[in-house]
Protein backbone atom coordinates (compact mmCIF):
# COMPACT_ATOMS: atom_id res chain seq x y z
CA UNK A 1 0.00 0.00 0.00
CA UNK A 2 1.28 3.47 -0.94
CA UNK A 3 -0.99 6.50 -0.63
CA UNK A 4 -1.51 9.86 1.08
CA UNK A 5 -4.23 10.13 3.70
CA UNK A 6 -5.55 13.44 5.01
CA UNK A 7 -5.56 14.05 8.76
CA UNK A 8 -8.51 16.44 9.30
CA UNK A 9 -7.48 17.17 12.90
CA UNK A 10 -4.09 18.64 11.97
CA UNK A 11 -4.91 19.54 8.36
CA UNK A 12 -1.91 17.56 7.17
CA UNK A 13 -1.12 14.64 4.88
CA UNK A 14 0.16 11.32 6.23
CA UNK A 15 2.23 9.06 3.97
CA UNK A 16 1.00 5.45 4.16
CA UNK A 17 3.79 3.20 2.87
CA UNK A 18 3.26 -0.34 4.12
CA UNK A 19 5.75 -1.73 1.58
CA UNK A 20 8.56 -0.08 3.57
CA UNK A 21 7.90 -2.56 6.36
CA UNK A 22 9.80 -5.08 4.24
CA UNK A 23 13.04 -3.10 4.12
CA UNK A 24 15.88 -5.55 4.77
CA UNK A 25 18.49 -5.41 7.49
CA UNK A 26 21.57 -5.49 5.28
CA UNK A 27 24.04 -8.36 5.79
CA UNK A 28 27.37 -7.36 7.28
CA UNK A 29 29.36 -8.70 4.33
CA UNK A 30 27.49 -6.86 1.55
CA UNK A 31 26.36 -3.29 0.94
CA UNK A 32 24.49 -2.01 -2.14
CA UNK A 33 26.14 1.42 -1.74
CA UNK A 34 29.73 0.13 -1.92
CA UNK A 35 31.57 0.01 -5.27
CA UNK A 36 31.50 -3.51 -6.67
CA UNK A 37 27.95 -4.19 -5.51
CA UNK A 38 26.55 -3.75 -9.00
CA UNK A 39 24.11 -1.14 -7.68
CA UNK A 40 26.36 1.94 -7.82
CA UNK A 41 29.23 3.12 -10.07
CA UNK A 42 32.57 1.42 -9.53
CA UNK A 43 34.05 4.82 -8.75
CA UNK A 44 32.32 7.87 -7.29
CA UNK A 45 32.82 10.62 -4.73
CA UNK A 46 29.17 11.44 -4.00
CA UNK A 47 26.24 9.86 -5.76
CA UNK A 48 22.45 10.10 -6.12
CA UNK A 49 20.64 6.77 -5.79
CA UNK A 50 16.89 6.33 -6.19
CA UNK A 51 15.41 4.87 -3.00
CA UNK A 52 14.54 1.18 -3.36
CA UNK A 53 11.67 1.53 -0.86
CA UNK A 54 10.22 4.99 -1.56
CA UNK A 55 7.36 6.45 0.44
CA UNK A 56 6.68 8.70 -2.57
CA UNK A 57 7.22 7.90 -6.24
CA UNK A 58 6.98 9.71 -9.61
CA UNK A 59 4.48 7.16 -10.92
CA UNK A 60 2.50 6.06 -7.87
CA UNK A 61 -0.18 3.38 -7.97
CA UNK A 62 -3.81 4.18 -7.47
CA UNK A 63 -4.69 4.39 -3.76
CA UNK A 64 -5.94 1.19 -2.20
CA UNK A 65 -8.43 3.21 -0.15
CA UNK A 66 -11.34 4.93 -1.83
CA UNK A 67 -11.77 7.68 0.76
CA UNK A 68 -15.01 9.60 1.14
CA UNK A 69 -16.25 13.11 1.76
CA UNK A 70 -14.66 13.13 5.21
CA UNK A 71 -11.50 11.04 4.72
CA UNK A 72 -9.51 12.24 1.72
CA UNK A 73 -6.92 10.14 -0.07
CA UNK A 74 -4.45 10.94 -2.85
CA UNK A 75 -1.77 9.14 -4.82
CA UNK A 76 1.62 9.03 -3.07
CA UNK A 77 3.30 11.17 -5.71
CA UNK A 78 6.77 12.57 -5.12
CA UNK A 79 10.41 11.55 -5.15
CA UNK A 80 12.64 9.79 -2.61
CA UNK A 81 16.37 9.78 -3.24
CA UNK A 82 19.37 8.50 -1.33
CA UNK A 83 22.49 10.67 -1.38
CA UNK A 84 25.70 8.70 -0.86
CA UNK A 85 28.40 10.73 0.88
CA UNK A 86 31.38 8.54 0.04
CA UNK A 87 32.31 5.14 -1.42
CA UNK A 88 33.96 4.28 1.93
CA UNK A 89 31.60 2.14 3.97
CA UNK A 90 32.72 3.06 7.47
CA UNK A 91 33.55 6.76 7.17
CA UNK A 92 31.47 9.55 8.71
CA UNK A 93 30.59 13.04 7.49
CA UNK A 94 32.83 14.45 10.22
CA UNK A 95 35.81 12.57 8.76
CA UNK A 96 35.50 13.83 5.19
CA UNK A 97 37.57 16.69 3.79
CA UNK A 98 36.17 20.14 3.01
CA UNK A 99 36.64 19.63 -0.78
CA UNK A 100 34.77 16.32 -0.55
CA UNK A 101 31.84 17.74 1.43
CA UNK A 102 31.73 20.66 -1.02
CA UNK A 103 30.88 18.04 -3.66
CA UNK A 104 28.04 16.90 -1.41
CA UNK A 105 26.75 20.49 -1.12
CA UNK A 106 26.93 20.79 -4.92
CA UNK A 107 24.94 17.57 -5.33
CA UNK A 108 22.32 18.78 -2.83
CA UNK A 109 22.02 22.00 -4.82
CA UNK A 110 21.76 20.14 -8.11
CA UNK A 111 19.00 17.88 -6.78
CA UNK A 112 17.06 20.80 -5.29
CA UNK A 113 17.18 22.57 -8.66
CA UNK A 114 16.19 19.44 -10.57
CA UNK A 115 13.33 18.36 -8.30
CA UNK A 116 11.73 21.80 -8.20
CA UNK A 117 11.36 21.65 -12.00
CA UNK A 118 8.40 19.31 -11.47
CA UNK A 119 5.47 21.67 -10.80
CA UNK A 120 3.75 19.03 -8.66
CA UNK A 121 6.49 19.14 -6.00
CA UNK A 122 6.01 21.73 -3.24
CA UNK A 123 8.94 21.11 -0.90
CA UNK A 124 12.41 19.59 -1.34
CA UNK A 125 13.58 18.21 1.99
CA UNK A 126 17.22 17.19 2.46
CA UNK A 127 18.04 15.19 5.59
CA UNK A 128 20.26 12.59 7.23
CA UNK A 129 19.43 9.98 9.87
CA UNK A 130 22.56 8.80 11.64
CA UNK A 131 22.98 5.95 14.09
CA UNK A 132 21.11 2.88 15.28
CA UNK A 133 19.50 4.98 18.02
CA UNK A 134 17.41 6.68 15.33
CA UNK A 135 16.68 3.33 13.62
CA UNK A 136 19.20 3.53 10.78
CA UNK A 137 19.56 0.09 9.16
CA UNK A 138 22.28 1.04 6.64
CA UNK A 139 25.59 2.24 8.15
CA UNK A 140 27.11 3.35 4.83
CA UNK A 141 27.34 7.18 5.02
CA UNK A 142 24.30 8.64 3.32
CA UNK A 143 21.44 11.08 3.56
CA UNK A 144 18.14 11.37 1.75
CA UNK A 145 15.99 13.82 -0.20
CA UNK A 146 12.19 13.80 -0.29
CA UNK A 147 10.26 15.78 -2.85
CA UNK A 148 6.82 16.31 -1.25
CA UNK A 149 3.67 17.19 -3.23
CA UNK A 150 2.53 19.27 -0.22
CA UNK A 151 4.07 21.68 2.27
CA UNK A 152 4.82 19.65 5.43
CA UNK A 153 3.21 20.95 8.62
CA UNK A 154 6.39 22.08 10.39
CA UNK A 155 7.55 24.04 7.35
CA UNK A 156 4.08 25.53 7.01
CA UNK A 157 4.09 26.68 10.64
CA UNK A 158 7.56 28.22 10.41
CA UNK A 159 6.65 30.00 7.19
CA UNK A 160 3.49 31.41 8.76
CA UNK A 161 5.54 32.68 11.72
CA UNK A 162 8.08 34.26 9.36
CA UNK A 163 5.37 36.02 7.33
CA UNK A 164 3.68 37.28 10.50
CA UNK A 165 6.98 38.57 11.92
CA UNK A 166 7.89 40.41 8.72
CA UNK A 167 4.44 41.98 8.60
CA UNK A 168 4.74 43.20 12.20
CA UNK A 169 8.46 44.04 12.40
CA UNK A 170 9.57 44.56 8.81
CA UNK A 171 12.44 42.07 9.05
CA UNK A 172 13.30 38.42 8.46
CA UNK A 173 12.61 36.36 11.58
CA UNK A 174 15.77 34.32 11.00
CA UNK A 175 18.00 37.33 10.42
CA UNK A 176 16.75 38.69 13.74
CA UNK A 177 17.51 35.36 15.39
CA UNK A 178 21.09 35.65 14.15
CA UNK A 179 21.36 39.08 15.75
CA UNK A 180 20.22 37.60 19.04
CA UNK A 181 22.45 34.52 18.94
CA UNK A 182 25.63 35.50 17.10
CA UNK A 183 27.25 37.27 20.06
CA UNK A 184 25.58 35.45 22.96
CA UNK A 185 26.52 32.57 25.24
CA UNK A 186 24.69 30.07 23.04
CA UNK A 187 27.08 30.65 20.11
CA UNK A 188 29.18 27.57 19.30
CA UNK A 189 31.29 28.62 16.29
CA UNK A 190 31.17 30.57 13.06
CA UNK A 191 33.04 30.98 9.80
CA UNK A 192 32.75 33.69 7.16
CA UNK A 193 29.32 32.54 5.95
CA UNK A 194 27.65 30.37 8.62
CA UNK A 195 26.92 30.50 12.34
CA UNK A 196 26.35 27.51 14.64
CA UNK A 197 24.38 28.05 17.85
CA UNK A 198 21.83 26.59 20.23
CA UNK A 199 18.72 28.77 20.02
CA UNK A 200 17.22 30.35 23.13
CA UNK A 201 14.24 27.98 22.75
CA UNK A 202 16.04 24.82 21.57
CA UNK A 203 14.04 21.63 22.15
CA UNK A 204 16.96 19.19 22.20
CA UNK A 205 19.95 19.50 24.56
CA UNK A 206 22.49 19.42 21.73
CA UNK A 207 20.19 20.71 18.96
CA UNK A 208 22.65 22.73 16.88
CA UNK A 209 21.34 25.21 14.32
CA UNK A 210 23.53 26.16 11.33
CA UNK A 211 22.38 29.36 9.64
CA UNK A 212 23.67 31.40 6.71
CA UNK A 213 24.86 34.86 7.76
CA UNK A 214 23.48 36.48 4.63
CA UNK A 215 19.81 36.12 3.76
CA UNK A 216 19.84 33.16 1.37
CA UNK A 217 16.53 31.42 0.80
CA UNK A 218 17.99 28.21 -0.64
CA UNK A 219 21.17 26.40 -1.59
CA UNK A 220 20.79 27.83 -5.09
CA UNK A 221 21.47 31.35 -3.81
CA UNK A 222 24.79 30.52 -2.15
CA UNK A 223 27.95 31.85 -3.75
CA UNK A 224 30.82 29.51 -4.52
CA UNK A 225 32.61 30.70 -1.37
CA UNK A 226 29.49 30.23 0.74
CA UNK A 227 29.10 26.65 -0.49
CA UNK A 228 32.64 25.86 0.62
CA UNK A 229 31.96 27.53 3.96
CA UNK A 230 28.83 25.40 4.34
CA UNK A 231 30.93 22.28 3.74
CA UNK A 232 33.33 23.46 6.43
CA UNK A 233 30.48 24.25 8.84
CA UNK A 234 28.92 20.79 8.35
CA UNK A 235 32.22 19.11 9.16
CA UNK A 236 32.72 21.38 12.16
CA UNK A 237 29.23 20.71 13.53
CA UNK A 238 29.40 16.93 13.17
CA UNK A 239 32.97 16.79 14.51
CA UNK A 240 31.87 18.91 17.48
CA UNK A 241 29.11 16.41 18.25
CA UNK A 242 31.34 13.37 17.76
CA UNK A 243 33.99 14.94 19.98
CA UNK A 244 31.64 15.44 22.92
CA UNK A 245 31.92 11.84 24.08
CA UNK A 246 34.63 10.60 21.68
CA UNK A 247 32.24 8.45 19.68
CA UNK A 248 29.91 8.82 16.68
CA UNK A 249 26.98 10.95 17.86
CA UNK A 250 23.50 9.92 16.63
CA UNK A 251 21.40 12.67 15.10
CA UNK A 252 18.74 13.73 12.65
CA UNK A 253 20.02 16.51 10.39
CA UNK A 254 17.45 18.52 8.42
CA UNK A 255 17.93 21.23 5.79
CA UNK A 256 15.28 23.97 5.62
CA UNK A 257 14.93 26.23 2.60
CA UNK A 258 12.44 27.92 0.31
CA UNK A 259 9.30 25.99 -0.73
CA UNK A 260 8.91 25.51 -4.47
CA UNK A 261 6.13 25.89 -7.04
CA UNK A 262 3.91 28.14 -4.99
CA UNK A 263 3.84 31.73 -3.81
CA UNK A 264 7.29 33.33 -3.78
CA UNK A 265 8.51 33.14 -0.17
CA UNK A 266 12.20 33.93 -0.69
CA UNK A 267 12.08 36.97 1.60
CA UNK A 268 10.69 34.84 4.45
CA UNK A 269 12.72 31.65 3.87
CA UNK A 270 16.26 31.63 5.28
CA UNK A 271 18.56 28.67 4.66
CA UNK A 272 19.32 26.83 7.88
CA UNK A 273 20.14 23.33 9.09
CA UNK A 274 18.88 21.79 12.31
CA UNK A 275 20.31 18.88 14.23
CA UNK A 276 18.00 16.79 16.41
CA UNK A 277 20.38 14.61 18.49
CA UNK A 278 18.65 12.08 20.79
CA UNK A 279 21.24 12.22 23.59
CA UNK A 280 21.11 14.47 26.65
CA UNK A 281 24.36 13.15 28.13
CA UNK A 282 26.93 10.49 27.30
CA UNK A 283 24.76 7.63 28.57
CA UNK A 284 21.25 9.09 28.66
CA UNK A 285 18.80 9.38 25.79
CA UNK A 286 16.27 12.17 25.45
CA UNK A 287 12.96 10.49 24.71
CA UNK A 288 9.98 12.29 23.25
CA UNK A 289 7.37 11.26 25.80
CA UNK A 290 3.66 12.11 26.09
CA UNK A 291 4.11 15.87 26.40
CA UNK A 292 6.24 16.08 23.26
CA UNK A 293 4.49 13.45 21.17
CA UNK A 294 0.90 13.73 22.35
CA UNK A 295 0.68 17.45 23.03
CA UNK A 296 3.51 18.85 20.93
CA UNK A 297 4.71 20.61 24.10
CA UNK A 298 8.47 20.16 24.17
CA UNK A 299 10.54 20.01 27.34
CA UNK A 300 14.31 20.41 27.18
CA UNK A 301 15.76 18.80 30.34
CA UNK A 302 18.99 20.80 30.04
CA UNK A 303 20.07 24.44 30.03
CA UNK A 304 20.86 25.57 26.46
CA UNK A 305 23.57 27.88 27.79
CA UNK A 306 25.31 25.03 29.65
CA UNK A 307 25.09 22.68 26.67
CA UNK A 308 26.38 25.40 24.33
CA UNK A 309 29.44 25.72 26.59
CA UNK A 310 30.02 21.96 26.28
CA UNK A 311 29.75 22.19 22.51
CA UNK A 312 32.13 25.18 22.35
CA UNK A 313 34.68 23.22 24.37
CA UNK A 314 34.33 20.25 22.03
CA UNK A 315 34.73 22.55 19.04
CA UNK A 316 37.91 24.07 20.46
CA UNK A 317 39.33 20.64 21.30
CA UNK A 318 38.34 18.71 18.19
CA UNK A 319 37.73 21.17 15.37
CA UNK A 320 39.74 24.36 15.68
CA UNK A 321 43.13 22.93 14.76
CA UNK A 322 41.66 20.91 11.90
CA UNK A 323 40.07 24.02 10.41
CA UNK A 324 43.35 25.89 10.59
CA UNK A 325 45.02 23.17 8.52
CA UNK A 326 42.60 24.02 5.71
CA UNK A 327 43.38 27.71 5.97
CA UNK A 328 39.86 28.55 7.08
CA UNK A 329 38.80 31.17 9.60
CA UNK A 330 38.38 30.05 13.19
CA UNK A 331 36.22 31.68 15.83
CA UNK A 332 38.56 31.02 18.77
Amino acid sequence: MAELRWNPLLKDWVMIASHRQGRPQMPKDWCPFCPGSGRVPDTYDVHKYDNDFPALSPEPPEPDSSGNGYYKVEKAFGKCEVILYSPEHNIHLSELSVPHVRKLVDLWTERYSELKNDPRIRYVFIFENRGEMVSVTMPHPHGQIYGYPFLPKRMEQELEAAIEHRSAQGECIYCRMLQEEQTGDRLIFENDSFVAFLPFFVEYPYGIYLMSKEHRSSLEELSETEKTDLADALISATTTLDGLFDKPFPYLMCVYQNPVNGTDHRQDSHLHIKFFPPLRSEDKQKFNASSETGAGAHCNPCSPEEKAAELRNSYMKNVSERRKTYGLQTSD
